[in-house]
Order: C-alpha cells, then structure tokens, then sequence
C-alpha cells in the first residue's frame, strides 16, 4: 500500500467551482486545502478547452449570471488573480417573429443594463403599455430579486429565509406593504401567470419566459415566477463572460488558492472516503493515494457523494434519491465564419448576450411536451450565444465560436433511440432553428461538437444530463434540496463529511454560493469544536489544581 500523504485539514472533492469557492475561503483562514478531480481538465462544467487549433470553447457554462450577484468575485479579489468579466449588454436580444417585416412587430426587443434604453425598445417592438408595465415590473421586482440573492448566501433555514424577506412587507413611502397575501402567490405562482398579469405582448412574455426558463423548469410550473423577476437585477449588473473562456472563473480561484498555500490535483480523483469511528478521516484517490484529513468537502453530484462514502454511508445519504429528471439540453458549440446576422439588426445590439429565439410561448410548451413523452422537440427552441465577437482570444481573426443551446431534450429516449446516432442529425435541426431568424447562419459553420444529454454525462459526470444535477422544481429547492435530510450541507451521521455543489442550495447555474455555505459551516464547527477542547482542558486544569 502506498503511504499516506501529508496530512491536510481539508480535502475538496472536485474543482467545479463551487468546490474551488469553498476550497478558497478555508484557504483563506489558514487551512491547508487539497482538491482533487479526476479530469485532466480543470473546472468541470465551469472550463474552456482548445477544441480546435487555435479555438476556445467552453464545455458547460459561458454567461455567467448569478455569481456576479454574489458578492464572491470580490471577496475574493478574483481580479488580481486575472478574472476579467466582459459584461453582456445588452444582455438580451429577441428577434421579430417574421425576419424583414416592416411592422410594429418586425422590431426586435433590446434588453439592456440601460433600463430607459430598455424601455424604448420594448414600447417600439410592444406598444407603450408594455413599456410603462416593465418598468414598473422592474421596480416590483428588484427588491424581492435581491432578497433571493440573500437567502442564496446562506444555509436554508426557516429564519433565514424569514430574515431575507420580511423586509419586503416592511413600510415603504408611505405605504405598507405585506410579506403575504400578493407577494406569497407571485413567489409560489407560475411563471406564465405573473407574466399574464403584467404584459400583454406575446413577444415579450416570450423572451422573459425563455430567459427564465433556463433554470429547467417551464414557466407553467408553481414556484417558477421568481425565476422571470430575476431579470430586474440585470438593469444593475448584468451576465459576464470572463475573458478567454468560462475557465477564465475556475482558473483564477485556482490561483487565489494556491496563493493561499492550497493544492489542485489533476488527473487522480476520489475513489472512496476513509471512515473510522463515524468519521472521514480522508480520502483515498483512484491511484491508491491516501490523503489524511478530518474534513470532506463533497463538491461532488451528491449521489457520487454516496458511491465515494459506500459502505459507510449513513441513512439520510444512501436513501437519497433526488429527482434528476430525463436529461435537460443538447448544445451545439460551433466554429463558424461569422455570428448569426439577424435582418435589418445591428450586430452589436444581438451579439453582447442572450440571443432568445423564441417569439411564442407556445414553442416552449410544444418542447417541453416532447420531452415529457420522451421525444426529441418537433420544433426546436434555440438560444445562441457568440462571445467571440467581444472576445478576440477565442477564436482566430475571421472566425467565431458560437454556442446554441437547445432546451429540453430527453436523456433517454421513447422507443430507445440510440443518442450516439442521433447526434448530428438534431444538431443540424438545432442549427436550422437560428436559421429561422438569422438566414444562412448553419451555412457558415466550419466545425461543429455536439453535446447530447449522454454526452454531457460521459464528458463533466452531469448525471442523466442534468446541468443542474437535481430538478429544479418548488419541490427540490430551498430545504428540500437535495433531500430535506442532506439541506444542511452536513450529512448526518457521518461527521466531518460537508455537501457543495449543484446538488444542494441553491441549485445549479454560476453561482459559487454554496461552495462559500459549505466553506463557512466548516469553519464554524471548527471554532465551536476548538472552543468546547479549550474548556475542557481549562476544567482539567482547575480540577488539578484543586488537587
């Protein structure tokens, strides 16, 4: 057998981001940290790749929304460590519903951090009642967005929650305002109903829908309406797209950590935690390496968690069984000769972010039943992205990197259809969506890599091909995520192992939150742990001297 490594206080399961967050702030308060991932690739679905000679293209996330609300960029001072954030504005695009229709609605929809600028375009493509409303849509919303930011900084107790939104019912101008009543059934209600009640425009109830559809959810299920205000926070910072690819994020927390006297292993995974007594005493790596420490942090999908604890898996983490769902998307990332080119459009209105094609909802309920049945989309829903065009150190000159993401694809398919041979054939249909908007755009791309929901699966260990690693649903969200017995980021009964990650709040997507939860909990029970010797070896004391 080969020896023990050096003993280290902490070990980090995986280097997604959520477990190099956490593994920075135990860094930070003097813990000598190790993580360990088993890809050769730094930053699971947070990376970039050379994907052809020359190109960068991200493996998972591109734009990244949450983490930029967080407040983590810069507690961690991630600038100085080379982390730098192109802003995506405008941060929304939607096209007219027919490309070169001289009408009201030929006008396309320009969602940008300038929220008069926003206003103007939405009253010339909508009408001005739809300006006035999302303005005032905004304004509603802005204060109950920023109380979800809060209650996503921290573990998801009951009083916590309290704390982050009571002040919504808290006076204002005059007026009282009530944290129940209206304000419960817009966070419990749907998507597709507070869009209902504000707007009266199709197109723009589709672009929001899209936009907050990404969370995996349709706007048509409970619980989903706080997913579309989550849009307010944008007029204030928008998503951002780091220099040099996604892994531009996970690459400069590799280096504050290792400023911080912290180790990344490439290449040699957890196999399986070492358990004595009840509790992790550290992990053994694929290679056969033992690394001796007191603390697991479990960045992990929790149900890998599970097969590394094996054996020693306490109840409430080997009855675990979270909802993962039948797969989420197919990406298509593309090397083209230019970004989609949208009729009449201003290519530095549609290229800065999110390019929703979708001007009905009814495209996305058609979709989302498909993949209910199991059924690859009769009418695909694309979503592009060319960060290219902001970003020279992607792409040679003359040529683009762009991502289409089409949502709601089935990881296992009705009547067993075989993935691997179905894969360039949807890719191409996804293509042809853009087309549908954008004339020609499939005719420029030079290469192409598919990303079906089994590849997603294979390539960053995305179980079932979920991004988000557990449904986000009303019933897998807050205390309930994973499972109501693991929500606490500790698992019971089996001391010293702490859970991160997608699989727990507050769910997947950029965020880093629950990688800074996991860090702060670890480092609280090592205070109270601390604390409780001293006052034991203070009552040795005076027991003695009494002697």
């Amino acid at each position: 057998m080969r020896p023990p490594s050096p003993a280290v206080d902490a070990v980090v399961v995986g280097s997604g981001h959520n477990g190099l967050v956490a593994a920075c702030y135990l860094a930070r308060a003097g813990l000598r940290v190790e993580v360990l991932e088993r890809d050769e690739v730094l930053g699971g679905a947070v990376s970039t790749v050379e994907r052809w000679p020359g190109v960068r293209v991200d493996r998972g996330s591109s734009a990244h929304v949450i983490i930029r609300q967080s407040g983590i960029v810069e507690e961690l001072d991630l600038a100085a460590h080379g982390l730098r954030y192109v802003d995506c504005d405008p941060w929304g695009f939607a096209p007219a519903p027919s490309p070169g229709d001289p009408g009201p609605d030929g006008r396309p929809l320009v969602l940008s951090v300038d929220l008069d600028a926003t206003c103007a375009s939405i009253e010339a493509a909508c009408g001005p009642a739809d300006a006035a409303a999302y303005r005032e849509f905004v304004a509603v919303w802005r204060p109950r967005a920023r109380a979800v930011v809060t209650s996503f900084r921290n573990r998801p107790t009951a009083g916590g929650l309290v704390r982050a939104f009571w002040p919504l019912g808290a006076p204002a101008d005059g007026r009282p305002r009530t944290p129940g009543g209206d304000l419960a059934a817009d966070f419990l209600g749907s998507g597709d109903a507070l869009l209902d009640r504000w707007f009266t425009s199709e197109r723009l109830k589709a672009a929001l829908a899209w936009f907050g559809a990404q969370s995996g959810p349709p706007m048509s299920e409970p619980g989903t309406a706080a997913m579309v205000g989550w849009v307010a926070l944008l007029h204030d910072v928008p998503p951002g797209h780091p220099v040099g690819g996604s892994g531009g994020l996970t690459a400069a927390l590799r280096r504050r950590l290792e400023a911080d006297g912290g180790r990344v292993v490439l290449g040699d995974g957890a196999a399986r935690l070492l358990v004595e007594d009840g509790r992790v005493t550290g992990v053994e790596t694929v290679s056969g390496r033992r690394v001796a420490a007191p603390v697991v942090v479990a960045a992990c999908h929790v149900l890998a968690t599970r097969d590394l604890a094996g054996e020693h898996a306490p109840p409430a983490l080997a009855a675990a069984a979270p909802p993962l769902g039948n797969g989420f998307g197919l990406v298509v990332r593309a090397l083209t000769d230019a970004p989609p080119a949208y009729p009449g459009v201003d290519p530095a209105l549609a290229q800065g972010g999110l390019q929703l094609l979708c001007t009905d909802r009814a495209q996305l309920a058609a979709a989302h039943g498909d993949w209910l049945a199991g059924r690859l989309p009769r009418e695909p829903v694309a979503l592009a992205m060319c960060f290219s065009a902001s970003d020279g150190t992607l792409a040679p000159g003359g040529r683009h990197v762009v991502t289409v993401w089409g949502q709601w694809y089935p990881y296992a398919l009705a009547g067993g259809g075989d993935w691997d041979a179905l894969a360039e054939a949807e890719a191409q249909r996804l293509l042809e969506a853009v087309d549908r908007y954008a004339p020609g755009f499939s005719a420029s791309v030079r290469q192409r890599y598919v990303q079906t929901p089994l590849l997603l699966e294979r390539e960053l260990s995305l179980l079932r091909g979920n991004v988000m690693h557990v449904e986000m649903g009303l019933a897998s969200m807050f205390g309930l995520r994973p499972t109501p017995a693991l929500a606490g980021y500790r698992v019971p009964g089996l001391a010293g192992l702490y859970l991160a990650g997608a699989s727990t709040h507050p769910g997947g997507g950029v965020s880093g939150n629950s990688g800074r939860t996991a860090a702060g909990l670890v480092l609280t029970d090592r205070g109270r742990l601390a604390r409780g010797r001293a006052l034991v070896s203070a009552a040795v004391g005076r027991v003695r001297g009494r002697r």
